[in-house]
């Protein structure tokens, strides 16, 4: 079977919106996945509620809302990680991420053992 680059981002974003719904309990708004060389990208739109929206008015509780949801996230790493590579194939080393309380949108970044973009057509 021919994998393309776009197959593979959608299959990615369907599988982390069902990774969210599943482990945190609810998806995010939007997904979008862009492979680049050993690296798989990922943005997730709207992952904050309009309850933590509120409570990043104020320094105390963004920094609580960003040490609360990167813990949630790290909980769920190796399932993650486990997710990627059997999608993709290749090991994942190692996984990047942080939230912006300002925009509600989640990055991660999936580095993996090698350069996947390369495979594909």
């Amino acid at each position: 079977m021919i994998r393309t680059k776009g197959s593979l981002e959608a299959s990615i974003s369907k599988s982390l919106t069902q990774w969210e719904k599943d482990f945190l309990g609810r998806g995010s708004v939007s997904v979008k996945t862009d492979i680049l060389r050993d690296m798989i990208i990922v943005t997730l739109k709207g992952v904050l509620t309009p309850a933590e929206y509120a409570l990043c008015q104020k320094d105390e509780g963004r920094l609580s809302i960003k040490k609360v949801r990167c813990e949630l996230v790290e909980s769920g790493r190796d399932a993650l990680g486990e997710l990627i590579q059997e999608i993709v194939g290749i090991e994942v080393i190692t996984l990047h991420t942080d939230i912006s309380t300002k925009t509600g949108e989640r990055l991660m970044v999936f580095k993996l053992a090698t350069d996947l973009e390369k495979t594909l057509t």
